[in-house]
């Protein structure tokens, strides 16, 4: 079984979802008509009559579970303190009784015991649960309310109740509204709450936050990629303060541990949302929030200016503040003006770092590459991705050279040392940026790279060309060079020149039970021969299933398998096979 339920209905529980439930016939055997609490004591079926009922699917071994229980128990609580008729039955798919017993320890409401596991399996077949945590809501007519209660009690909590689809109807509704006479004080204040704290523990309230400009600062301190960028705020805010400007960041801790919720907020010069708030993930659903750190704007006037300001402040610092329209116009012109009057050396030379290296690390002075190509590679060691582009750029970039000496490529290394950046270096050819450079910011900010593997070419006249070139190389080699727009247009005409003649569809025996269809694909690993292809396949979409055109118009086929080599990924990234990205 897999962690984690999507959301997304499948054929089964539609069906079930459809049809209307006996508890009794759900939930007992003929051997037994009650169920357990936690320290023993057996309850009645029966006693569940006239209630909505939560079939929890769970287990202790499922980290989303983990994570999710609490808020489960949260909201489990405030519904009993209302005396609503709602108890939820826990259904495990732990594989020991221990494993269970610890688990069920931290649940207030019931359970089918261990040793049922007929029952649990049949449960699990009828809900046609993939995965978990999966959370199903019966009314107390034994019809099933939903299949997606997980993510509502996530974005809800108790107020979710009775869990219609007329009450989410109304809820969703209800945040629109919200949106739409948004102030400072609709967004941090709550029920039970109407003050932020400062990291001395003092109550500050939200109203004295009116009329002034808020960042509202989503982070996790365990998230150490988000390290430099908090440090880039706080001087910012000092900064600010010190101007008298009517600035003020408050700070959503989104960590689960208290620990680190207090780490990450002891040197904070601002405000806070109060530890495991419930006002946080309501927030981050408000939001729409989709990367962390996340840094939200809201005006004088209590409206959102901007949803995320960290690549602005960044790239500009204090000079884009307060983040309003007019100062994100003046930026843009400011950036055009700048990306115009571009040269090699107003990328490559920083004061006295106006060099390069080479091997053995003599200097290259940034000068003597004036006037030619450049390849500006943003890779690293630690990423599988990078390591496999690798021979085919060194390929790409010894051809290029034999027929044009004014070509060079610089490498811009993201590895973490300086013994994993010389290791990487001595497979290269070409020149180097020194280690731990601080160009490398100001390069990775001025092209915006967020994956590596990266390649951007530059003109002779020191103006980019393209921020693609890897994506051309790894299709083209060193047949994309100078990689302009002219001679992209060159390659797509020879590669429908290429396919003339080809079937439009044909069968292999390879992939029997469909036709193989001509298809145009950017990048993919051939079923066949387990080479990387790009450009033109014979593709199968409903199996995904690609084989390069050489594969599929020969009738024998030599199969061999190749591995990936991939690990050692460094922490916030996501590798994905082809570029590792930051998370």
């Amino acid at each position: 079984m897999a962690e984690h339920d999507n959301g997304v209905e499948s054929d089964g529980e539609r069906k079930a979802a459809a049809a209307t439930h006996n508890l009794r016939s759900l939930l007992a055997t003929d051997r037994r008509d009650f169920l357990l609490r936690n320290n023993g004591d057996q309850v009645k079926i029966s006693e569940l009559d006239g209630k909505a009922v939560g079939l929890y699917f769970s287990a202790s071994w499922c980290g989303p579970c983990q994570r999710f229980t609490p808020k489960l128990v949260e909201t489990y609580n405030e519904l009993s303190s209302r005396c609503c008729k709602f108890e939820i039955v826990f259904i495990s798919a732990d594989e020991d009784k221990e494993s269970f017993t610890d688990y069920f320890s931290e649940m207030p409401w019931l359970a089918i015991p261990f040793e049922d596991s007929d029952v649990r399996d049949k449960l699990n077949d009828l809900f046609d649960v993939a995965g978990i945590p999966h959370l199903v809501v019966l009314d107390a007519d034994g019809k099933v309310l939903t299949t997606e209660v997980v993510q509502i009690v996530t974005d809800y909590g108790p107020e979710a109740y009775p869990f219609t689809a007329e009450r989410i109807q109304k809820l969703k509704e209800e945040e629109q509204a919200a949106k739409q006479n948004q102030t400072i004080q609709s967004l941090l204040v709550t029920s039970s709450r109407d003050y932020v704290i400062s990291k001395d523990n003092h109550k500050v309230p939200v109203s004295n936050l009116e009329g002034k400009i808020v960042g509202i600062y989503f982070m996790i301190s365990s998230f150490t990629s988000g390290d430099d960028f908090t440090k880039l705020l706080v001087e910012m805010y000092q900064k600010l303060k010190e101007n008298g400007e009517n600035f003020e960041v408050v700070q959503i801790n989104l960590d689960d541990d208290e620990s680190s919720y207090d780490q990450g907020f002891e040197d904070m010069p601002w405000l806070a949302i109060p530890f495991k708030d419930n006002i946080c993930h309501k927030l981050v659903r408000y939001f729409e929030l989709e990367t962390i750190p996340t840094l939200v704007i809201i005006g004088s006037d209590g409206k959102t200016v901007h949803s995320n300001v960290i690549e602005l402040i960044e790239e500009h610092g204090i000079e884009a503040y307060p983040f309003s329209t007019e100062k994100l116009k003046e930026i843009a012109e400011k950036e055009k003006t700048k990306m115009e009057s571009q040269t090699l050396l107003s990328l490559l030379v920083s004061g006295e770092q106006d060099y390069v290296i080479g091997k053995d690390g003599v200097k290259v002075p940034v000068s003597e590459l004036v006037g030619k190509h450049i390849l500006l590679y943003f890779s690293a060691q630690w990423c599988p991705p990078c390591r496999a582009f690798l021979p085919k750029l060194i390929e790409a970039y010894r051809k290029i050279k034999e027929k044009d000496s004014a070509f060079e490529l610089i490498f811009v290394s993201s590895d973490q040392d300086e013994s994993s950046f010389n290791d990487f270096y001595t497979e290269m050819p070409w020149l180097a940026l020194p280690f731990g450079d601080e160009r490398k910011k100001f390069l990775s900010r001025t092209f915006k790279i967020y994956g590596i593997p990266s390649l951007v070419a530059i003109s002779p006249t020191g103006k980019t060309i393209t921020t693609e070139a890897r994506d051309l190389v790894w299709a083209h080699g060193a047949a994309a060079y100078p990689f302009t727009k002219e001679r992209i247009q060159e390659i797509e005409l020879e590669v429908e020149e290429m396919a003339k003649g080809w079937p439009e569809k044909l069968k292999h025996k390879l992939h029997e039970e469909h036709e193989l269809v001509k298809s145009r694909r950017k990048s993919y690993i051939c079923d066949c021969c387990n080479e990387q292809g790009s450009d033109w396949s014979f593709y199968c979409n409903s199996c995904d299933f690609d084989l390069h055109p050489k594969c599929a118009l020969e009738h024998d086929t030599e199969i061999t398998n190749t591995g990936d080599g991939g690990d050692g990924v460094k922490e916030g990234y996501i590798c994905d096979g082809e570029v590792c990205y930051k998370v």
